[in-house]
Formats: structure tokens, sequence, C-alpha cells
């Protein structure tokens, strides 16, 4: 079918449609470009406000001034009074130019602090972009992108916190300083500027001061460990800390041989040299200007340069601290005289903390004895060594307090066991004391009940409860830790027991209050408080730690009459290889600590040598105590110091002493068994003990009169079911006279010697268990007059209290049969006599005539039995 043909119209419509766009993609060209267009201005506009934004942050930045960028300000260090105490600069510094600084030590500096230094304007883009995605990731500050330019303006800023405002002034100053000097220029006032330990700044004095050399003798290890200082000058002080400086040099040389500065050979070689070989020798060092409270002023400059970036040495600071002049006076006094303590060489040294026990505000360290080099080696805070069992508090009976909620009474066998590896545990006499409380155990210092207080606690919370109390206790952590494994710092061993006597509040110990820079800004350092344990914990240990000044190790050298304080002995051990290698003899220990503390000051005392290798023997090992009474009593004669206050977390009760598991001591149970101790409220045995019950009477007293040996038998019997600790008073009076006490004994029977003849005894048998008293058992007895005249006469023997039997004789003379009751009546002709005796718990004797016609004999035996009122037996006789 043929297709009609298209008009004209019809035409031009198909040949306009033809050339239209699509729709879509009109529509998404369109969108790009407003997208475009929109980033563009969104970019000006963020450029136009960061540029506002740095502008307005760095707009109070302070000048430059050249003087200050070469030449350190001293600080200003005062005591807890405000009052000046001294002044920490840099004296001590030789300069050095650009040009008489080795190659090698220029790039072990810029390997270690900024390898791209000639490469930017003062600010390391590329760094900065590591350090922001760091801080991104980690949080603001986490991670520093400091060049070298920055370190040398860092001084200029009016606070030392990681801010985006701190880092643009930074920032602006770095680059004003690389348009004002050249880099030689700025790496000099770098090299010089830089804190290097010992009281001195810059790279050529440190070089001199640990090596001996000026900056073009150095070899490589040696100037790879003078550029890793700067980043912590006392840490890695290789006097000091010659390990933590070795490490860090090692990490010098490899940073080194990452930027292809030197050969991994080199690297290699420099790493296996020991830091000490090259060092000055003790004999030839510096010795140390007289500045006051050394010890003290070195806990001021390590506490400054690890929570701020000043330089105390240069940055003109004024330091308000804890100091308390009087006490660090006496602690130095007592360290360095013979007015206190003995000692019993000038070698011996040790180390002393004193803490305010509600602040943790340290007022004196004691840093060591006879110390010669300025800032030398500080034994309180520096030196970590085994605590011993001092330990015992915070890592085993604390956390079980804490966790379990052990009472001070919880019942410990101190028996043989074991480790959980297997290997055993001795105490330190290799003896044993089976039950025990804990509070006892822990006030004689016997090892194996602590160590199963800490395996029933476990590991991790023992290490959790004495992290919170600030000690580093880091892997690998074993159940030696019990007893004293890990090394620790005196700081750190006042700080935990100071929690234990503010209640459970932590705070950990410091030295420095605030900072105030140069234009007055203050800047607050106390640190923060924090709740550690329940207060029915802090208190518990206080109390037990109590009982072991009074009554444990602490009780001779320790003890403080008229001052609540409580507090621990603490030895360590030498291992049996030691003991060979050093040639100890017995009885010698490495390490002797007291820490103690009372509700107002916490000391905490390290005393031994600097190495082990020299054992304190007998009295030796008692100084750490003596400092410590002595320092206490100072420091505490003119203060009100209140006993620790009973928590209402905790209920007084009474234990019965040997129960396993404890239990309530009973009505019957004899006070000298009563423990008198400490429960969590709520938390109290609930069983009573049945050991001790009402005590029974004796019962079938008797008493018998042996007339050859001319005494008198005594015998009783006893019923109770639980005899232990029963003992027998035995009383008696004569011809009832006053009674008195005849012995007291555990056996069931007596005899009394040397009877009066016919006295009348009243006996009297009474059974005691400690307090506890039974009724009485009695009973009386005649003894026989055998020097009056035999007439024959019976008469009715004396009334008993119970029934008894007896055997009766009669004898009759003449004819008839003869009665030998107690009546003595004969029938017959002629004399006769009649004797009856009865033995009983009634006892009677009579003697009567009978009369009868006829010769003869007549004999009669009879038995009876007589009450108190019976009469002997009758007898029947024939008489021829």
């Amino acid at each position: 079918m043929a297709q009609k043909p298209q008009t004209r119209e019809e035409r031009r419509r198909q040949h306009a449609a033809g050339k239209k766009k699509p729709k879509g993609k009109k529509a998404k060209k369109g969108m790009f470009k407003k997208i475009f267009l929109t980033l563009i201005a969104l970019g000006i506009i963020g450029m136009l406000t960061g540029i506002a934004t740095f502008a307005f942050m760095v707009q109070d930045t302070p000048k430059l001034d050249e003087s200050l960028l070469k030449d350190p300000i001293s600080s200003k260090i005062y005591d807890k009074d405000k009052k000046l105490v001294t002044e920490v600069g840099s004296q001590n510094r030789d300069y050095v130019a650009y040009e008489d600084i080795p190659k090698l030590v220029e790039n072990a500096f810029l390997a270690t602090e900024d390898v791209r230094f000639y490469k930017h304007n003062g600010i390391d883009v590329i760094r900065l972009g590591g350090a922001v995605i760091a801080n991104v990731t980690n949080g603001f500050g986490s991670e520093g992108a400091s060049t070298i330019t920055q370190q040398v303006v860092k001084n200029y800023f009016l606070g030392f916190e990681k801010t985006i405002s701190r880092k643009a002034q930074e920032a602006w100053l770095a680059y004003q300083l690389e348009q004002k000097y050249t880099k030689h220029q700025i790496f000099e006032m770098y090299v010089n500027k830089i804190y290097m330990s010992e009281n001195m700044h810059g790279v050529l004095t440190a070089s001199r001061t640990y090596f001996g050399k000026d900056l073009d003798q150095l070899e490589l290890h040696e100037a790879a460990l003078l550029a890793g200082m700067p980043q912590s000058p006392n840490n890695y002080n290789p006097f000091t800390n010659p390990e933590k400086a070795e490490k860090r040099r090692n990490i010098v040389l490899s940073l080194m041989h990452q930027h292809g500065i030197i050969s991994k050979e080199e690297m290699e070689k420099a790493q296996k040299i020991p830091v000490e070989s090259s060092l000055v020798k003790e004999e030839n060092r510096k010795s140390k200007d007289e500045e006051p409270f050394d010890a003290f002023v070195d806990m001021v400059i390590e506490e400054v340069t690890d929570k701020t970036d000043f330089d105390i040495f240069s940055d003109g600071l004024e330091i308000y601290t804890t100091l308390d002049q009087n006490a660090q006076t006496h602690v130095e006094n007592i360290l360095n005289t013979d007015a206190a303590v003995q000692f019993p060489n000038d070698e011996m040294q040790a180390g002393i903390t004193l803490l305010d026990t509600k602040t943790g505000e340290i007022r004196a360290i004691g840093g060591g004895r006879n110390q010669q080099v300025k800032r030398g080696l500080n034994y309180a805070i520096d030196v970590k060594r085994q605590p011993g069992s001092t330990i015992k508090p915070i890592l085993d009976y604390g956390p079980a307090i804490e966790y379990l909620h052990w009472g001070t009474y919880h019942m410990l066998e101190d028996k043989p066991i074991t480790y959980s590896t297997g290997d055993p545990i001795r105490n330190w006499n290799n003896k044993y004391n089976g039950v025990m409380t804990m509070r006892m155990a822990l006030a004689k210092s016997i090892n194996i009940p602590a160590l199963q207080a800490f395996q029933a606690v476990g590991l991790e919370k023992a290490r959790e409860f004495g992290t919170n109390l600030g000690l580093t206790l880091d892997d690998p952590f074993y159940e030696s830790a019990s007893i004293g494994s890990k090394e620790i710092a005196p700081i750190e061993m006042a700080g935990a027991y100071a929690a234990f006597g503010n209640n459970g509040f932590y705070t950990k110990p410091y030295s420095v209050k605030k900072i105030v820079l140069r234009d007055k800004t203050e800047i607050d350092l106390t640190p923060e408080t924090e709740v550690v344990m329940k207060d029915y914990t802090a208190f518990m240990i206080s109390d037990m730690l109590k009982t072991a000044i009074t009554q444990g190790t602490g009780a001779t050298y320790a003890n403080i009459s008229n001052l609540h304080v409580a507090g621990k002995t603490g030895t360590t051990n030498y291992t049996q290889e030691d003991i060979d290698k050093f040639g100890i003899k017995e009885g010698g220990v490495p390490d002797s600590w007291f820490v103690g503390y009372s509700t107002r000051y916490t000391a905490s005392v390290w005393t031994g040598y600097s190495n082990r290798k020299t054992a304190l023997y007998g009295t030796e090992q008692k100084i750490s105590q003596m400092l410590f009474k002595d320092l206490m009593t100072y420091v505490s004669k003119d203060v009100d110091t209140p006993d620790f206050t009973v928590p209402k977390s905790v209920e007084r009760v009474k234990i019965e002493k040997g129960t396993m598991p404890a239990k309530l001591a009973s009505e019957y149970t004899p006070k000298d068994q009563i423990l008198y101790e400490w429960a969590v409220k709520g938390n109290v045995p609930k069983e009573t003990s049945k050991k001790f019950e009402k005590l029974e009477a004796p019962s079938k007293l008797k008493a018998a009169y042996d007339e050859v040996k001319n005494e008198i038998i005594l015998t009783w019997e006893f019923k109770q079911e639980n005899k232990e600790d029963v003992q027998f008073v035995v009383s008696a009076s004569l011809d009832e006279g006053p009674e008195q006490e005849l012995t007291k004994t555990t056996d069931t029977g007596v005899k009394i010697a040397n009877a009066v003849p016919g006295g009348i005894y009243s006996f009297k048998v009474t059974a005691v268990r400690g307090d506890q008293t039974s009724d009485p058992a009695t009973l009386k007895i005649e003894v026989p007059d055998f020097s009056l005249p035999d007439d024959g006469d019976v008469e009715e023997g004396d009334n008993g209290n119970d029934n008894g039997s007896g055997n009766g004789n009669g004898t009759g003379n003449g004819n008839g049969n003869g009665n030998g009751n107690n009546n003595g009546n004969g029938n017959g002709e002629g004399n006769g006599d009649g004797t009856g005796d009865i033995t009983g718990d009634g006892t009677g004797e009579g003697t009567g005539d009978g009369t009868g016609e006829g010769t003869g004999d007549g004999t009669g035996d009879g038995t009876g039995t007589g009450s108190s009122n019976d009469s002997g037996g009758n007898g029947n006789g024939d008489g021829n």
C-alpha cells in the first residue's frame, strides 16, 4: 500500500524534532555545572573563613625576641606556703656555633627530630598530614608534628595544652622565624637551647658532661645517644637510667639507617656497644653544686617535664609546689647524719617519700645518702626494687576484702602448698603456723596465707586492684607478685598506702600544684582524686596494719606510742644463684622496706645498696623501720591525728578462735577464745560454734582413806562430750574452816597426803574451761584417829551426800552370836568387840560392846549398804 505523501508542515516539524537534544542529557550537564560552581564558591568561602580563623587565632601571638630565642630564663620554685625555695636556671651551658657542629651530630638530630628540616618553611606539611590522621584516629594531641623550628619557638606560648589555637600560633611564629633566620642559624639555636638533664643545656655541654669529649670526638653511638635525649632528658639520662638511654639510642640509630644516613652494618655495630662503656667514670663527674632540697627539686623538674611542654630551666616559670621545708630538712638530716639512725657505712642507701595522706601532696623526698653528683640517682623516685611483704595489702588482702567480702576474721591455714605452676612456696622460717585469721597472717607477714588470698581473688582482679592504686604491673604478671616479686618505686608504694588511709580515695603523688607563666597565666597541675576501693576495704586494711605495728613484725622498731598509725614491713630474698655468686652469708637480704601511714601523713622507706651484691644483716634490716618512726614522730608532733574512722559498711563480730571456716562464738565460748573482728555488713558468719557447751558438773565423787599411807584418795567422773581444755579445780576445808584450793588438774582424781587424824574434810571439785565454770561436786570424810582407846563401841558414821556400799566386821568373845552392826550389840556371856567400816559416798565408822556368857570366840562378817544415815552392817558369830 502506497504511503501517503507528507505535507510541508509535517516535514518541517519532523526536521525540528530531529535536531532536539534528549531532555535527560541536558538536565545532567546542567547539574554538574551547578555542583562545580557551588564547590568553587564553598572553597572560596572556606579559604576566606580559614584565613580569617587563622588570623583570629594568631592575633595574640607574641613577637619574636632574639634574646629569648638564645638565652634561657630561670624558673622560681615556691613551697606549700608560697615561700621562695630556689631558682632553677641554666648557667651550665657551653655554646657551639653551627660551623663547629660535626655532620654526624647534625644528622643524628635531624633523623630523630626533623628529617625534612631543610625542605620545609617551618612547618612540615607531609609530617603534619600524618599527625592529623593520627589525631583524627586517636584524638587530638595524640601525635605531634613539631619541626625543629617550632621547637625553638615553643616557649612563647600562653599555655601548654595541645589546642588548634596554640598550633596555629606555633606555625605562624615558625614561619616568621624561617623568614628572619637561615636554617643553619635556627639549627644552632636549637642544639644550644635543648635541655639535656644534669641541670644543663646544649649538645656541647652534654657531650663534655657524659663523655668528656668535644663534639668532633664523638663516635656514632655517642652522637645517637645525645640526639635521643631531648624527648625526655631525665628519663634518657645515661648516668641514672642507662637501660632506657640505650634503648632510646638504638631507636635513633635505626632512624638514621631508615633515612639512609648510615648503613645497616654501621647501625648494628653501634647498637651492640653498651652505653656505659664510654661514659665518664663516676669519680670524675662534676660535683653537685650547693642547691637546697635537691631531691625534691628533681621531682619538680620531672613533673613539669612530664606534664607540660615547658623547659623549667629556660622558660621563666613560677612553680608552686607541695614542699614542706621543715619536713624536707629533717629527711635530709636523718639520711646524712647519725642523729636518728646509725648506718653501717656510707655506701648504704635509702629512699624516702613523705605524703599528705588526704591530698597526695609530696611533703618531702629523700633521694639518697651522700650523693655527690647533681641530679643524681633519686632512690625515692627513679629506683624500682622488689617490695617484699609490703605488697600484701595491695595485691592479696585488699582485693580479697574488696571483691570477696572477706572479714578480718577470715581463717586461712598456713600449711604446705604450691603455686599454680607446681612450684613450692615457703615462709621465711620454713615453718607452718596452722589456722590463723587474715589479720594475724598479715601482721606476722606469713607468705602462704598471702598466696592463698591472691589465688582466691585471681590474677586479673589482683592486678586491677593494684593498678588502680597507681602501681605499674606490666606483663609478665605471676602469682609470685603476691609476695613482692614486681619491682616498684617508693613513691608508688606511698601513693598506694595513702589510699588506704584516705578511706579508699587515691590521688597520684604530686609535687607541683600550679605554674604561673611570664604573662601571669596560671596552669593548674593538681591531679584528679579517684575512688579506687570501698570504704570497708580501706578501713579493714588499716585496722589490720595497726595490728602489724602493735603485735606484728613492726612492733619493736616502728611502733609509735600515742599515735594512730598503720604500716607494714617488707624484705626480699636472694636466689641460691645470687647467694653463691655474691657470697651472701646466712640471713642477708638485699632490700628492706617499711611503708606506713596515719590519717595525716604517709611515709614509704626503702633501704639497701645501689646493687644487690651487698646484703643487709641483723638490725641493718630494721633501719627502714627506724627511719619511718623518726620521721612520722617528727611531722606528727604538733598535728592532731585522729584515728581511722569506722565506716557504716562494717560491723563488729565475735569469732571463736581456731574455727575454720570461721564461726561465731557461743555464749559458752571462753573469753580467751573469742576474737573481736570486723566484717563487711551483711557478711558475718552464719554458723555459731558448738565447741564450747555448758560445762557438766563432775559426778560420782568418792573419797577413800589409805591408813598405811595416811592419805585420802579422791576420785570422780566427767561425762562432758567435749573435754578439750577442761581442767578440775579441787578445793577443801578442814573441820569447817576456810576453803582453800588444793590443785588444778586435768586428771579425774587426786591424792591428799598427810591427812589429819580425826579431821573432818569437806571437798569440792569444779570443772573449768577458760572463764567457764561448772556446778561443784562435794562430799565430807572423817579421818580415823587411832590414838583414841579401843573400847569396842561402834558409833554412827558421818553422813555423806551419795549412796555407797561397805563391809562391816564384828568380832565377839564368849558364847552366843555377835551382831557387828553399827550399834555393836553382842549376845551371850563374855565381852566382845564389833567393828563396822563403810566405804562409799557416805562413810560411817562405829565401835560397840557385846556381852555374853561362856567362853570362846565368835567371828562374823556382814555386808550392807549405807546411805547418809546408814549404820554399817550385821555380823554373826558362834561362841564356844
